[in-house]
């Protein structure tokens, strides 16, 4: 069952270590969990405002599907649920189980002035899930579309219903002996598509792609069409139809289909750690990686701060002892940094990977610590995000910011984003304890990926106050230093002031005119990517 007001199942849990609070209380100060606001004193807000739909037979008035449907994973959606400011919640909720089911309700909420937000796993953390607007809204989850329509394994093509979740997609592929490989930190309760609408990238994209390289075509159903999307393996014939969907955050209709490209099981799969006695060898390490093409299927260093954190945070203060005594009789101490490297494919090729990697890294420093660190990775991938749960539990909020710019740009990127976050706080009295790690490496350039923690705040004035200016703050800086507003989150309506000064005003327009001729009255998930809100 879905926490209503946080992260994931009810029945999963990530403790937050003794050794873990002693930090934080050491790095930021002692911390007090506000009181929650309970499932019944939500529901009292909602049933404050009626429902303005009229009747149907596929969508839900009640409260608590309403409430249940008006939320992502934000800090704000968590700051609203938790002090219990809820706001303004959608008007219904329907659960269409075809692509028929999708093209009447769009065609009924166009009748009838309806705004639509198409949804999938709520796993937004920028606000795309948010009614915005004076019309009424209707939620449609697609969660109930979430068969596998066929397989081909000759061109190695997969057709799915777009609601589908991550680990029921892959369940249905590895019974035919495939994967997708897309495996976002969401994997869990995201849906692919979700993670086509928003240009979501997975952990290990470096082998398999991110969403874009998969997509190869499938049904969008707009309010005043469907376009059916064939599948090429390339073509030369005008502008890519399938890159008007990717990234259209819900604007120009609902992808109900989607057909991707899979690739066979590897038959080998490691991640292994490894040390390096700085940040400057770590970039440049990870860099010549990256642009060796060895065809690894991850790349992910952290920095000086983000290891000594994760270090500190793992408990096991015995084992990390000898870990370090061994990392500094190698000449990795202090300021030492963190790379996870995966190295999937056959056996043969994993091999090679591994020669042709090992000779880099050692060129730099790099100490490898076997797959023992990274056996341990992957064993939590999607379970360390549940510590979201516990770190509000003992009163910490915390709050991530990512872009992506070329090599010459990371480390200054680095930097401005984490001041920004401390100045930001800074302006409350506040101190955050904030690091940062390249999550995703390619030849050109890089993502950065920068984790603020701190104080949640007593009320919920003050608490939204810290996290506005963390945003505004850190936002400012990403678009001072050429950054992209967005490498993996996606827009919604939290990063549109962003996204507006990062496309122009002639990209705008040209975004604009194709969302109205798609969407002629306006009907599908305003606000998202260009802000209007009205």
């Amino acid at each position: 069952m879905r926490r209503w007001n946080g992260w994931g199942d009810t029945h999963n849990t990530e403790a937050l270590k003794p050794e873990a609070l002693s930090f934080l209380q050491e790095a930021i100060g002692n911390a007090t969990a506000p009181s929650d606001a309970s499932w019944d004193q939500a529901l009292a807000q909602v049933a404050r405002q009626p429902s303005r739909l009229a009747a149907h037979p596929l969508i839900d008035t009640s409260d608590a599907a309403r409430l249940s449907a008006s939320f992502g994973q934000s800090a704000w959606d968590w700051l609203r649920l938790r002090f219990g400011q809820i706001g303004r919640v959608t008007d219904g909720v329907a659960h269409p189980e075809t692509t028929q089911d999708v093209q009447a309700l769009l065609a009924w909420a166009k009748q009838h002035g309806v705004h639509v937000l198409p949804c999938g796993g709520a796993t937004s953390v920028a606000g795309h899930l948010t009614p915005v607007g004076d019309k009424p809204v209707l939620t449609l989850n697609l969660t109930r579309m979430m068969r596998l329509v066929s397989l081909d394994p000759v061109s190695q093509i997969a057709t799915f219903e777009a609601g589908v979740a991550g680990p029921d997609l892959e369940a249905q592929l590895r019974a035919h002996g495939f994967t997708l490989g897309h495996f976002p930190q969401s994997f869990e309760l995201s849906t692919l598509g979700g993670w086509i609408v928003t240009r979501s990238s997975g952990q290990q994209s470096a082998r398999y792609g991110r969403i874009e390289a998969m997509f190869a075509g499938g049904t969008l159903v707009t309010p005043d069409t469907t376009v059916v999307l064939p599948t090429f393996p390339a073509s030369a014939a005008g502008p890519d139809m399938r890159e008007w969907i990717m990234g259209s955050e819900g604007r120009m209709g609902v992808l109900t289909e989607a057909k991707v490209r899979v690739t066979r099981l590897p038959e080998r799969e490691d991640f292994v750690g490894v040390f390096f006695p700085s940040w400057e060898a770590a970039q440049t390490a990870v860099r010549e990686l990256a642009q060796a093409k060895l065809g690894l299927s991850m790349l992910r260093v952290s920095n000086a701060v983000e290891t000594f954190t994760t270090l500190r945070m793992a408990g096991h203060a015995r084992a990390i002892g000898w870990l370090e005594r061994y990392l500094a009789l190698r000449g990795v101490g202090e300021g030492k940094c963190l790379m996870m490297m995966g190295l999937t494919g056959s056996r043969a090729q994993v091999r090679a990977m591994r020669q042709l990697g090992f000779a880099i890294i050692g060129a730099h420093g790099g100490v490898s610590t076997g797959t023992v660190l990274g056996q341990k990775w992957a064993a939590k991938r999607f379970q360390n995000v549940y510590l979201r749960n516990s770190l509000w539990e003992a009163g910490y909020a915390v709050d991530t910011m990512e872009t992506a710019c070329d090599w010459p740009r990371v480390t200054p990127m680095m930097e401005a984003m984490e001041e920004a976050g401390r100045q930001a706080l800074a302006r409350h009295g506040e101190k955050t304890h904030c690091y940062t790690h390249l999550s995703h490496v390619y030849a050109q350039g890089s993502s950065v990926y920068s984790t603020f923690v701190y104080r949640i705040g007593p009320d919920y004035d003050s608490a939204l106050a810290r996290w506005q200016s963390l945003k505004q703050s850190v936002g400012n800086a990403i678009a001072a230093h050429g950054g992209t507003i967005t490498h993996q989150h996606g827009v919604g309506k939290d990063h549109a002031p962003w996204f507006q000064l990062e496309k122009g005003p002639a990209n705008l327009a040209a975004i604009g005119a194709v969302i109205r001729e798609w969407d002629q009255k306006g009907v599908m998930a305003p606000g998202n990517l260009l802000g209007d809100i009205s």
